[in-house]
């Protein structure tokens, strides 16, 4: 018998003994399916259909409870949450999930092909689990940065509290969602120790994580007996759409550096121009949304401007740079960090929120380093950039001179005013003229002669005997 014969017969082994009582728990875990619709019977609204798809972030959450608000004000009989995420921030998904157990409609997690990491806690969080063949759920690991390490076991601990709680909610086995999450955990006849669990759409029936497994949203309202009534597809809102997208941490990174850049150059320079607006509209666009998303705090804005305006402050006012100056820096850096980060007043979260702020951060006061660096040293020399400056070339070629020059001076004769040692003044013509020699010295009353003119150099020489004198 082959190696991959041997590992298949292992794989329906386990979901076999899945059905089986848990050994070493001291009690029988029971994984009979419960009835798909809903006992206690139905509100006489409509059925709600609300899209959780990409990035679980802040914006999602907000959208998701008005959109269960709006269900339970509107008496919805159901409302269906369809799914297809591989996962976000996990703080985020915690309020998702808050709002889901609270929540006073009954709900259903449609997992239309992928529900993982912070996915996966946001489907236990619902009533029901229905998931279409060929999908998967699971790989609940908390990661951190951009690389997707694994975060501390102090992170690991609290995803699996919140595996682990919301599965007890709704009479699912708890320790099968904790092996999501952590994949030192073995589960027997389901999950090995050495890999986290992620199971298809069989493997969740089977295991009684998933409820049904239906080919589409049609199947599962009529699966619930609710086919004659009103299906109301909700959506999010412009403004929420938006703010999602300025809540990215891509577009993080640029509205800090318009700010953060905008502010440098502007200083650099008299006045109030375009790098100052540009820093305004990043100050905008980067406190406006998180404000709304409740991300930013009203006193980490005044921070903001207190920090800018020592900046300010040091700049213009005191000499040098001191303690203004530093203190000034420490708040705008720290202003803008924890408007990264989703806090209540001063209790901040731990875990991938605060890691994920302190990447976004430290990538944007690297790039705005190499930013400043790369335009004041390269932008000046730039042909494009010295066209936008008033600062032409003023060359003789073109034209250009200091003062007038003489040209008529030239081969006529003078005499010197005053000796020349050897510049002096002369009378040429009728013209008193500041001239210089050759380095020859000439005494006063001399005859002189123009041997060369030179912008304002009017060079002279001692006029030979029998060449005319001056006049």
């Amino acid at each position: 018998m082959t190696e991959r014969n041997m590992k298949r017969i292992g794989v329906v082994i386990g979901l076999l003994l899945a059905y089986l009582p848990c050994a070493g728990t001291g009690q029988a875990q029971d994984r009979t399916p419960k009835p798909l619709a809903f006992e206690t019977g139905y509100a006489e609204g409509p059925v709600y259909v609300v899209r959780v798809h990409g990035l679980i972030d802040n914006g999602l959450a907000r959208y998701l409870d008005r959109a269960l608000d709006e269900a339970e004000a509107a008496r919805a009989a159901l409302v269906i949450l369809h799914l297809d995420t591989f996962g976000g921030l996990v703080d985020a998904a915690d309020r998702i999930r808050k709002d889901l157990l609270d929540a006073g409609v009954p709900t259903v997690a449609f997992i239309d092909r992928n529900a993982a990491s912070a996915g996966a806690l946001i489907s236990y969080a619902a009533d029901r689990i229905v998931m279409v063949p060929g999908a998967s759920i699971g790989a609940a690991t908390v990661v951190e940065g951009a690389g997707g390490e694994a975060a501390p076991d102090k992170y690991q601990s609290y995803m699996r509290g919140l595996m682990r709680a919301t599965a007890e909610a709704n009479g699912r086995d708890p320790r099968i969602a904790e092996a999501m999450v952590d994949q030192n955990l073995e589960v027997e006849g389901v999950s090995p120790a050495g890999q986290v669990l992620t199971l298809s759409a069989q493997e969740a029936l089977a295991l009684g994580v998933a409820d049904a497994v239906l080919p589409d949203l049609e199947a599962v309202i009529e699966a619930f007996g609710l086919t004659g009534r009103a299906r109301i597809e909700h959506h999010a809102t412009r403004l929420e759409t938006f703010l999602r997208f300025l809540g990215s941490p891509v577009v993080q990174s640029i509205l800090m550096l318009m700010m953060l850049g905008g502010l440098y150059f502007e200083l650099q320079t008299p006045g109030v121009g375009f790098p100052g607006l540009m820093a305004l509209i990043g100050a905008g666009l980067f406190f406006g949304p998180h404000y709304l998303l409740g991300l930013a705090e009203s006193w980490e804005i005044a921070v903001f401007v207190i920090g800018v305006l020592l900046l300010l402050l040091e700049i213009f006012v005191i000499p040098g740079f001191g303690i203004a100056g530093i203190t000034g820096i420490v708040l705008v850096v720290g202003a803008l960090g924890a408007g990264l980060i989703g806090n209540i007043g001063f209790d901040f979260p731990s875990g991938e929120a605060v890691t994920s702020a302190i990447t976004t951060l430290a990538v944007t006061l690297v790039l705005f380093l190499v930013l400043v660096f790369s335009l004041g040293r390269y932008l000046p020399r730039s042909e494009r950039f010295n066209q936008l400056v008033l600062a032409p070339e003023l060359s003789s070629a073109e034209g250009y001179t200091s003062a007038d020059t003489p040209f008529e001076l030239e081969g006529q004769a003078g005499m010197a005013l005053t000796p020349l040692r050897p510049a002096g003044t002369a009378v040429i013509g009728e013209r008193r003229v500041d001239v210089i020699t050759a380095g020859e010295f000439i005494p006063a009353g001399a005859p002189v002669r123009v041997v060369r003119v030179r912008g304002s150099r009017v060079e002279v020489r001692q006029a030979e005997p029998g060449e005319t004198s001056p006049a």
